[in-house]
């Protein structure tokens, strides 16, 4: 008789990351922690600067200035929006190739899930606008608007309601960021690219080429590739297609894949130069130009009475909670995973709602969207800030319900009681670990029978005459 067939085993969603995804993704986190506090800063600066000193703010966002020969004679806001988000792009190339080469990504089973929850975190935001503008007789061009997710804000909100969420969870909301960006970077291309001139895109694939060239020569030099860049960017620009897809293109050209004797892959390299530089500097000053909206007692009002920004306002709370929800679920419905049993589907609920913090790239769309009606877009840019806020004060306290679940797996995570290095779940089968936490635990037995004789000698000792 033959033997019965095992049951194929279920892959458990969330659940622990290999020793090098996890460092990767904790300095990568660490980053845009840093950056999220600065990005909060600047919008809350740009806030206040626009509501006191508005003419002051508006004269210096629109301020031109650049070589108007080549067509680049921009304001302070439209360089800040194509040029410095352009880096920020760049580096989300960079993420994005990592990830599919080398990261979450690389494996179909393991991409499944974040792939689902953006797509679902996209589409369902979309349709919420979409139907929230129909039904109340707007405009539907802001659709995309609420699509994304901005992960430096939404870590910076983790810093301040000081929650340590278990790595799978962290991995899980940075690799769905990279996703959201990629179809974000997608939405931009096709849906905002109102006329192209071949001549200037056919340079700047030209160029692209070049680029792609250099790199696989093994060209070095960063008075080679800043230049080229720049060109690329600026060809970009004047073709009509938007500015930061030259981003995009230049970060995924570069390698992420290790070779024999590297410590780093060239494009981990160099996204640890970029990033602080995006995250640190030209996402915030995007921010100061682009969050100053006048927040006035009506103008607050009417967020929840117009369709358009109250369809934004929906789609960011209550489409992307339901959207990354919906599909997280749906992965564990149709495939072999299932939920890590030290989690719980509420820990997944407010990692969604966490989601719906949407600021950076969906001001930037809400801009193209609207281009031209300065009004529309300062009330989608007041709903952008308005449904992020409710976004953040529902996921902050959907998190801290769990703060203690999630500081005792984070505990758990970082424990390294042989001072090794390396967190000591990574160690379990390393035999050396084990004769290194018994050389420890010999030294405190030591100490403790020491403290035994001299607590028994002490008790043993005649009392001394009164």
């Amino acid at each position: 008789m033959a033997a019965p067939v095992p049951p194929p085993s279920r892959r458990a969603l969330f659940g622990r990351l290999s020793l090098p995804e996890r460092n990767y993704v904790a300095e990568a986190l660490r980053t845009e922690t840093v950056g999220g506090i600065i990005l909060l800063v600047a919008a809350v600066a740009a806030l206040i600067w626009a509501n006191t000193f508005g003419s002051a703010y508006a004269a210096v966002s629109r301020f031109h200035f650049g070589p108007e020969a080549l067509g680049l004679d921009l304001s302070v806001a439209h360089w800040a929006a194509d040029g410095l988000l352009a880096v920020f792009f760049f580096v989300a190339g960079v993420e994005l190739k990592r990830e599919l080469v080398a990261g979450e990504l690389r494996d179909p089973r393991a991409a499944a899930l974040p792939v689902a929850a953006a797509l679902c975190g996209m589409a369902v935001p979309a349709v919420v606008y979409a139907l929230t503008a129909a039904l109340g007789g707007g405009s539907t061009a802001g659709w995309a608007v609420p699509t994304a997710t901005d992960i430096a804000f939404a870590l910076a909100v983790l810093a301040v309601i000081g929650t340590s969420l278990p790595a799978a969870l962290r991995a899980f909301l940075l690799t769905l960021a990279v996703v959201d960006d990629l179809f974000a970077i997608l939405i931009i291309a096709v849906f905002f690219t109102a006329s192209i001139d071949f001549l200037a895109l056919g340079g700047a694939f030209a160029c692209l080429v070049v680029f792609w060239v250099l790199l696989r020569t093994g060209v070095r030099g960063w008075y080679i590739y800043v230049p080229l860049a720049l060109v690329i960017w600026g060809l970009m620009y004047n073709s009509g297609v938007h500015a930061t897809i030259a981003g995009v293109a230049m970060g995924l050209m570069l390698r992420c894949t290790r070779r024999e004797g590297e410590a780093h892959s060239p494009g981990e390299h160099i996204e640890h130069l970029v990033r602080p530089l995006s995250a640190g500097l030209a996402v915030p000053l995007f921010a100061l130009f682009s969050a100053g909206v006048t927040l006035k007692g009506d103008a607050l009002a009417g967020v929840f009475t117009r369709p358009e920004t109250l369809g934004v306002v929906l789609g960011l709370v209550v489409g992307k909670t339901v959207g990354i929800f919906g599909g997280t679920w749906l992965v564990t419905r149709f495939t072999k995973a299932e939920l890590n049993k030290d989690l719980a589907w509420a820990d997944v609920f407010a990692v969604a709602a966490l989601a719906g913090i949407g600021f950076t790239v969906s001001l930037l769309i809400g801009e193209l969207a609207f281009a031209g009606d300065e009004d529309m877009i300062n009330e989608v840019k007041a709903a952008v800030l308005i449904g992020s806020l409710i976004a953040a004060v529902l996921s902050g306290v959907l998190l801290r319900l769990r703060v203690r679940t999630y500081r005792a797996l984070y505990e758990a995570e970082e424990r390294d009681e042989d001072e090794s290095g390396v967190p000591d779940v990574y160690e379990q089968d390393d035999p050396q670990y084990h004769l290194r936490m018994a050389a420890i635990h010999e030294k405190k037995a030591a100490e403790h029978r020491r403290l035994a004789d001299l607590a028994g000698a002490a008790r043993s000792k005649p009392d001394s005459p009164a």
